[in-house]
């Protein structure tokens, strides 16, 4: 888990960094695309799982598989878009722990579907809340701005959160890795669509030019942060605790600060780490009753 969350972490240097050879939309195309191929193998490792004896079984998983795949892909191409605009003007830390908070954001959104949500969930949506006023509101009293780039990571916070109920609706009914496939190829093709129309065919249909260009953000982003790192949870998540996984992917918001202090030279003033703290500080405290309950969470909780 640990080794997943540095990966995912470094890729907001990769995605900061391929925004200065091509365009939002067509790199979230191109490396869905990867992330897609790149997931496709495990299924020589992993069996299909078995979705019933009778032929009703069958046909209703093949329905649910295909309506979690495409509902997920449509709420991933929306989060990532909004993320990858948002990281052109934002600092790679910062967008690191803002989209943390979608750790933050998913009992929120569960709640809505009637899920019970306890204080320290409400406590960490506070400092969360406080630490984004920090990062995403600039200047004093009377002068204050709003920072747009650092709000449309917060949309894509809301949107993977959204994207975690949604796979808790669909996972236990359908196979993993098929869904995760064809989730992956919906957001390829619906990115790559806006792509030609929003950005021009000129840019996302020139492959050779764009990884030409953007080589390593790309396969990085590809390869690692959505094969390698999806492989590593499926791998981890079979012996640790639901508490001790949301912790240590939280975690991926500390690397990403890291990667942009190492990597991109980003230098933080005081107010950006009191808002970075904080944020992570939300993050830790939503999840406080997971981590000293080592039991699996039922699903009423």
């Amino acid at each position: 888990m640990l080794l997943a969350a540095a990966i995912w972490g470094f890729g907001f240097i990769a995605q900061k960094e391929a925004m200065d050879a091509i365009g939002p939309l067509t790199f979230n195309a191109v490396r869905f695309g990867i992330g897609a191929l790149a997931v496709a193998p495990l299924r020589l490792f992993i069996p299909r799982i078995h979705q019933g004896d009778t032929p009703a079984d069958r046909r209703r998983g093949h329905r649910l598989l295909i309506q979690g795949s495409v509902l997920l892909g449509l709420v991933v191409a929306a989060a990532s878009a909004l993320q990858q605009y948002g990281i052109v003007g934002t600092d790679a830390g910062p967008a690191g722990f803002i989209t943390g908070l979608y750790v933050v954001f998913t009992p929120i959104i569960g709640m809505l579907l009637g899920v019970r949500t306890n204080l320290a969930t409400w406590i960490g949506c506070g400092l969360a809340a406080i630490g984004m006023w920090f990062l995403g509101i600039k200047g004093g009293v009377g002068e204050f701005s709003v920072d747009l780039p650092a709000l449309l990571v917060l949309g894509g916070a809301i949107g993977w959160a959204v994207q975690v109920q949604i796979v808790a609706r669909y996972s236990p009914h359908t196979d993993p890795i098929d869904l995760t496939v064809i989730q992956f190829s919906v957001v390829a093709a619906t990115t790559m669509i806006a792509a030609i129309i929003i950005e021009g065919p000129g840019q996302a249909l020139d492959m050779v030019e764009i990884f030409r260009t953007a080589t390593w953000e790309i396969l990085y982003s590809g390869v690692l942060a959505i094969g390698l790192a999806f492989f590593l949870q499926i791998v981890a998540q079979r012996k640790s605790p639901p508490s001790h996984v949301a912790i240590l992917l939280s975690l991926e918001a500390v690397f990403a600060a890291i990667g942009g202090w190492w990597l991109l030279g980003e230098t933080y003033d005081d107010r950006t780490m009191l808002g970075c703290g904080l944020m992570l500080a939300g993050i830790f405290a939503s999840q406080a009753p997971r981590l000293l309950n080592r039991r699996p969470s039922s699903p009423k909780t």
